[in-house]
């Protein structure tokens, strides 16, 4: 079969100048985003202000428009927005960056009239706002001085009081861009608003409940402490929230960063912010990785050691496991890992430590867990156990077999019909196992003539599996030149 000719720029340009005019033409004919991607880029020949023209007029309909969108007619929304951005970022953009990033930020602040109409369910619309956010930021850097210490108030006369959370975006996309001076007076216009807004907010009567948008303007100083360098600043607004909001995990890392150790610890020490629907018991991974380090760091490295067994113990996380064995004087790593395996197997959930020997990998350990557990293992989970059985069927076929016993098992008592395919697969992994296994298997595992009997008499009707296996391997459908697949009809 001959292979497709590759585009590039230089076998284009062989067409010659007639015949590729004339592709554009056809089309921008066909496609309406394309051809408003062509009649910028002839704008552009006319230099940016015809540009800006073209979008402006284009933002304009954006603003006005009030009907709704339905599901099926998002795609080609989405798309035409797309086109839309892309115009400003990459034809205007290069050309005037400040007249870019006025019309950036006139696009985003198009948001919330835009979702109200819209059905939006796929996330592709609000995929466009997110790089358009992001596109402030590369445009930031590029604007001279004078532009890019009158973009914070641009921002807040565009986005100021958004909902959504976009304000804090873009002000965390154009921060590192921006002059120092500018930062701080940006922090003192923010610092101010959210003093006037709450004693606004506290003179009124209340009649229920209210979105303020205080916590958004704090949370953007917080951004330009950052970008400031102004650690202090920083931890003083991260005070001011109620303790279950707060990143106690990003001071400490940014204290410890900057050599404050002590303080680093008493940070991570807190509860903090909490997880949804998971108990806080200072255990997490990610919570002793960095407490540890901390310790570390004050010197007090047996405190560090006891801490991340204290955490492998009752997480079994291979990560912290490796960290713990680095910290090991030579040969020392080689003992603490044997009884750290040793630990594993006699795990009360074989369910996480069967990942843990996974993630370490000793396929080996994995493979005797399962055997010590032969009937722990849920055939629901069909997303995970045919990857480990195929991992684990070459050198270890009575791990494998275990699995893929569990697998059938589950897809004939549930008759899950739309699964007999695989059932089939599995059956025919189990007979050529079968041999292997017969010689090693334990007094209390059916040989694989017995397993198949069984599963005979147990499922007898449900000859939508059945048709698919012969003899314990798997049967293809019949096919005819004039017709597909001849398929049974299950009667199971």
């Amino acid at each position: 079969m001959a292979r497709k000719p590759a585009l590039s720029t230089d076998k284009l340009k062989d067409l010659g100048a007639d015949k590729l005019a004339q592709l554009v033409l056809e089309e921008s004919e066909r496609n309406a985003g394309f051809r408003r991607q062509v009649k910028a880029a002839l704008a552009a020949k006319s230099g940016p202000e015809s540009i800006a023209k073209l979008i402006d007029r284009r933002l304009s309909g954006l603003e006005r428009a009030k009907s709704f969108i339905e599901w099926d007619k998002a795609r080609a929304f989405a798309d035409d927005l797309r086109s839309l951005t892309d115009t400003i970022t990459s034809e205007l953009g290069p050309a005037a960056p400040a007249l870019a990033i006025d019309r950036i930020l006139r696009f985003i602040a198009t948001h919330e009239q835009v979702f109200e109409r819209v059905d939006d369910s796929s996330g592709r619309v609000q995929d466009v706002y997110y790089q358009a956010i992001h596109a402030t930021g590369q445009l930031a850097s590029s604007l001279p001085a004078p532009n890019a210490d009158a973009l914070p108030e641009k921002i807040m006369t565009a986005l100021g009081e958004s909902m959504h959370g976009y304000l804090a975006d873009v002000t965390e996309a154009v921060a590192p861009h921006l002059p120092q001076d500018s930062l701080t007076r940006w922090d003192g216009d923010l610092k101010n608003a959210i003093a006037e807004r709450q004693a606004e907010e506290a003179a009124r009567k209340s009649d229920g409940w209210f979105y303020s948008m205080t916590s958004q303007w704090a949370g953007m100083r917080q951004t330009l402490a950052s970008a400031r360098g102004d650690l202090d600043l920083l931890i003083a607004l991260e005070l001011k929230k109620k303790p279950h909001m707060q990143d106690t995990l990003g001071i400490a890392t940014q204290l410890l960063e900057v050599g404050r150790s002590a303080e680093a610890l008493e940070w991570v020490r807190k509860p903090g912010r909490r997880t949804f629907g998971k108990a806080d018991d200072g255990l997490s991974p990610e919570r002793v990785n960095l407490e540890a380090r901390i310790l570390d760091a004050t010197g007090d490295r047996s405190a560090a050691q006891a801490l991340r067994w204290r955490c492998f113990e009752a997480r079994l996380s291979a990560d912290i496991l490796r960290d713990y064995l680095k910290q090991l004087p030579d040969f020392e790593d080689i003992e603490a890992e044997d009884r750290a395996h040793a630990f594993t197997l006699e795990k009360s959930d074989p369910d996480v430590a069967l990942q843990f020997f996974l993630d370490w990998p000793r396929l080996d350990l994995a493979a005797k867990l399962i055997a010590t557990h032969p009937h722990r293992w849920n055939g629901g989970d069909w997303h995970i156990l045919p990857k480990i059985a195929g991992l684990l069927e070459h050198d270890h076929p009575l791990a494998a077999t275990i699995l893929y016993r569990a697998l059938l098992d589950s897809i004939l008592d549930r008759a899950r019909s739309k699964a007999y395919g695989h059932g089939a697969k599995f059956l025919g992994k189990l007979a050529l196992l079968a041999q292997e296994v017969d010689a090693i298997r334990p007094g209390t595992m059916t040989d694989h003539l017995t397993y198949v009997a069984k599963l005979k008499k147990a499922h007898p009707r449900k000859s939508g599996f059945w048709t698919r296996v012969g003899g314990g391997d798997p049967k293809m459908p019949q096919e005819t030149a004039a017709r597909g697949p001849i398929w049974v009809k299950d009667e199971g």
